[in-house]
């Protein structure tokens, strides 16, 4: 992997351009891997990008181009000829043809499916039918299989024979003449195995796959849990359509991960880098949610309002204030993201509510008396006898460490109890994460803090 933080093989890159030395371009360029190459055509002006991929050999190009970004696949294909856009589309597989026509504006994608057999674009019309989050939308057709009656030495001229135009062909597929799904075979066994031997007798049939309408996050995670290279995916009948393989769900745990990132921060997803959102999409993003989690916040305001008086016997409670609603939103916080973690892993799901609320009160239990314990010794040591504030009496102590044990315990169950319950109506747990949890945690804290501090400082 090259490095492109400092710049000096941009430089080397944009020098050799400049001197129109574009051998000893070429000669570079090949040497790195296609997702370093689209990272550095990524990094030229617009201009120099048709004219450097052009240097690279076909098979490579086709490679970097599936790595590139949007934007630059979308100035390359205005700059190709016909001749040079179905040479493109030839080496693709099929899969990255679909992912190129959903990212592309609509003229833009006429002209690809104007430049692709007809077989090909049957495949990208069958995969385009699917749901978007579906395994089907996913999936790629181009796999090898084999019938059960071939010997070895049959099934391995067979992969010889059309291998090349497979995305992969470590697993091979054992189908019937309907398509349906018998069995699968590795190339290490067909290598290991004698020639004259049987599909039949040496392939596996116990079979893990997946359906077209199957979560696209659920086969992803299976690819993992299984250490699958590929799951072969089938449809109602049990014919077999298509196969995921482990690029795509890599592919998908990350736009996944990335989501939950931003609904976790208040942030609407997108799938643009950081760098090419515009500073308006950014805005619209964020502020639906910055507004209505100001507004939700005025909950705060009003239940501080309705105490004022209270505040302004013992003004000293009002120091503290801060301190409670942070550690009470850090506390929901912790909970929140282990549940919204055990929930994405299929760790947990809403049959475990009791428990993880068990779990957590516990939790919450002991956390809450050892920073209570913790403050109590700071408030009386730091407070009242280094910092010589002697409204921090005893009492008030008790009630600020009164306060934050029960807000601990607040918070860290409605932190666990929030995501479980977003899941079960078919929210996205991550939804129910910070913000949220902030908002309703600060109530609670504040409520509880005076009511503490009504009965015991008498307020």
């Amino acid at each position: 992997m090259i490095d492109l933080e400092n710049g000096v093989f941009l430089g080397q890159v944009e020098d050799l351009a400049a001197r129109r030395r574009w051998p000893d371009l070429r000669d570079m360029l090949t040497l790195l891997e296609p997702a370093d190459i689209a990272a550095v055509l990524a990094e030229l002006p617009a201009d120099r990008l048709p004219v450097l991929y052009r240097l690279l050999p076909k098979e490579l190009a086709a490679e970097v181009f599936v790595e590139m970004e949007p934007e630059e696949q979308e100035v390359l294909i205005k700059s190709f000829s016909d001749t040079e856009l179905r040479e493109v589309l030839e080496e693709l597989y099929v899969d990255d043809t679909v992912d190129l026509i959903e990212e592309m504006p609509a003229s833009v994608v006429k002209r690809i499916l104007r430049h692709t057999d007809p077989e090909t674009r049957r495949s990208v019309n069958e995969i385009l039918r699917y749901p978007e989050d579906s395994a089907g939308s996913i999936m790629t057709t181009e796999f090898v299989d084999l019938k059960r009656d071939m010997t070895v030495s049959d099934a391995i001229k067979r992969i010889r024979r059309t291998g090349s135009d497979k995305e992969t062909i470590n697993i091979c597929y054992v189908t019937d003449p309907s398509r349906h799904l018998l069995g699968l075979v590795s190339i290490r066994t067909l290598v290991l195995a004698d020639e004259e031997d049987i599909i039949e007798d040496i392939m596996e049939t116990n079979i893990i796959s997946a359906a077209t309408m199957d979560d696209k996050e659920d086969v992803a995670q299976d690819l993992s849990r299984y250490d699958f290279l590929a799951m072969p995916v089938v449809d109602k009948e049990s014919r077999l359509v298509g196969i995921v393989t482990i690029d795509d769900a890599i592919d998908v745990m990350e736009e996944e991960a990335t989501e939950d990132f931003e609904l976790m921060a208040a942030i609407t997803p997108t799938d643009k880098p950081y760098l090419r959102t515009g500073v308006w999409e950014t805005v619209k993003s964020r502020l639906p949610w910055l507004m209505l989690l100001m507004l939700s916040a005025t909950f705060t305001g009003i239940v501080i309002s309705s105490f004022e008086d209270s505040l302004a016997v013992c003004s000293v409670l009002i120091g503290f204030i801060p301190m409670l609603m942070g550690t009470g939103g850090n506390c929901g916080n912790q909970s929140s993201v282990a549940v919204i973690r055990g929930l994405s892993l299929n760790e947990i799901g809403f049959s475990d509510l009791l428990s993880v609320v068990w779990k957590e009160s516990r939790v919450a239990l002991v956390c809450g008396a050892l920073l209570s314990c913790a403050n109590f010794v700071k408030l009386l040591a730091v407070d009242r006898w280094l910092m010589q504030n002697a409204e921090v009496t005893t009492l008030v102590a008790l009630v600020i460490c009164l306060t934050l044990m029960c807000t601990v315990f607040c918070a860290k169950v409605v932190g666990c109890l929030l995501p479980l319950l977003a899941e079960k109506i078919g929210l996205d747990p991550a939804v129910m994460a910070a913000p949220f949890i902030s908002t309703i945690v600060d109530v609670l804290s504040l409520l509880i803090y005076f009511q503490f501090a009504m009965a015991l400082l008498g307020l």
